[in-house]
């Protein structure tokens, strides 16, 4: 049975909680995701089996949550996302975010340091919205100013991406490569090799451009976007678990 979070007659979120010992793993997932995917589930059987709480959820416009996904942005999942933790959990938490996920997860350890324990990103995504600005045609960028909207088709399913000028704007107010990134928690980034959305370089800048005392990138040769094939979910699963262990080791 779906539970949803009311935080307004407009914005009602769906959730699935499992409760559990601390840290509470809480997975993040990417654009025009929802939270019963492959990863999100992977997870969440591990967390179960281990007697850890967990929290997946839709955020505005995604999945079984309500609003329109074409009048979002990142700012506004990253408040959903702060308003679930806050609502849903106590305490540590470890964020796996995916894709976009991976972005939000940065900015909660900005807006909620105290909270975090670890940080696992999956293809993770920080400013992705600058590299679609970036791989625009002037005429895309004219048609986006026009229409406030442009459409591109999608590797991951018939239905195109839609970007709007809003996501575009937002997302330059939510940079994290625009200041200083410290991470002082365990922090895993998992990259495929062969990944069409988020290059390896883009991985290595993140890694490059973050401080702190445990932070390590791991390439998987030959994988995608989506990692979810069964050795990237073993490896997924070996990572949060080496995550929730270290974090563990750092507040006993």
């Amino acid at each position: 049975m779906m539970t949803f979070l009311d935080l307004s007659p407009q914005r009602r979120l769906a959730f699935h909680k499992t409760d559990g010992k601390a840290p509470t793993i809480v997975f993040l997932g990417g654009y025009k995701s929802d939270m019963t995917g492959t990863k999100a589930m992977a997870v969440q059987d591990w967390a179960v089996a281990q007697g850890h709480a967990f929290l997946r959820f839709d955020y505005s416009g995604h999945g079984q949550s309500t609003g329109s996904l074409a009048l979002g942005c990142v700012g506004d999942w990253c408040d959903d996302a702060a308003a679930m933790i806050e609502a849903q959990t106590a305490g540590q938490i470890v964020l796996v975010g995916s894709s976009m996920g991976g972005w939000i997860a940065l900015l909660l350890a900005r807006r909620m340091p105290a909270r975090i324990a670890g940080l696992i990103g999956l293809a993770a995504a920080p400013d992705f919205t600058d590299r679609i600005w970036d791989g625009m045609s002037p005429v895309q960028r004219a048609a986006l100013a026009r229409h406030g909207q442009i459409e591109e088709p999608s590797d991951y399913g018939p239905d195109p991406y839609i970007y709007t000028l809003h996501l575009i704007e937002d997302g330059r107010a939510q940079r994290i490569f625009d200041r200083p990134l410290t991470l002082p928690f365990p922090t895993r980034w998992l990259q495929g090799t062969e990944d069409r959305a988020v290059p390896v370089a883009a991985a290595q800048r993140l890694l490059d451009y973050s401080s702190g005392p445990d932070i390590r990138l791991t390439l998987i040769k030959g994988a995608d976007h989506r990692l979810s094939s069964p050795d990237c979910l073993d490896l997924i699963l070996t990572t949060v678990q080496e995550v929730v262990g270290a974090a563990k080791m750092v507040a006993g």
